[in-house]
């Protein structure tokens, strides 16, 4: 009597191994699944960082420098600047049209001390020109330390991009809180958050090295003004 063959399946008790395109995308969902936890987990990290930051008693160096950005920095530098805790001020990124008058207005300091210690920057394009700038004023004027002025959320990258331009001169931050209204709603919260997971990616750049360029609109030392006769 003639057996009948048994299907494949049936004879052999190993099981299929699974195709080498299904491994594949098993290995990239794996491999993006693994990336994603470890950018929430960096990025948790930050976020804790930034929590923990809070306005630290007024420091003194031999400089003060601010980044443009938010009315709030110019303020605390310029607050900072008449407390002498600094010789003398460079606020760096300002618009090529902004004058001195201009800010006077806005700020607690007088015309004179202004006109006095103050030098604004004009050719930081980016927070890399930024310190490009800086350095540049910094060893201009000898200075081995300077008081870092920004917004609490930026302060990470720009020591790292300073540290990086002036290795030889302590920074100390001095981290400004902005202002927010109390009732933002959800779309205020998914603004802030979509704000400050940009600025984690950008210091994660700025930490390997990758950033803008350029970064300097022209000779840096030639964009510094000094409005004091």
């Amino acid at each position: 009597m003639t057996r009948r063959a048994l299907p494949s399946s049936a004879s052999d008790p190993r099981p299929r191994r699974p195709s080498a395109l299904l491994r594949v995308l098993r290995a990239g969902f794996l491999f993006c699944a693994a990336g994603a936890v470890l950018v929430l987990a960096g990025f948790a990290a930050f976020l804790f960082a930034l929590e923990r930051e809070a306005t630290p008693q007024a420091p003194a160096a031999d400089g003060i420098v601010v980044l443009t950005g938010g009315a709030d920095r110019i303020t605390e530098a310029t607050a900072l600047l008449t407390e002498r805790r600094g010789k003398r001020l460079l606020i760096t990124g300002v618009h090529p049209d902004t004058t001195l008058a201009e800010i006077s207005r806005t700020v607690p300091a007088t015309q004179d001390q202004l006109e006095c210690c103050v030098e604004l920057g004009r050719s930081a394009l980016n927070t890399r020109g930024n310190a490009i700038e800086t350095a540049v004023w910094a060893r201009a004027h000898d200075f081995r330390s300077l008081i870092v002025v920004t917004s609490a959320w930026h302060m990470p990258r720009a020591l790292v991009e300073l540290s990086r331009a002036m290795p030889d001169i302590a920074l100390l931050p001095y981290p400004v809180v902005a202002r927010l209204p109390r009732d933002t709603g959800w779309r205020g919260g998914l603004a802030s958050a979509r704000l400050l997971f940009v600025e984690y990616v950008k210091f994660v750049a700025a930490y390997v090295g990758i950033g803008p360029w350029p970064a300097v609109t022209a000779e840096v030392g030639e964009g510094i003004t000094s409005p004091a006769p």
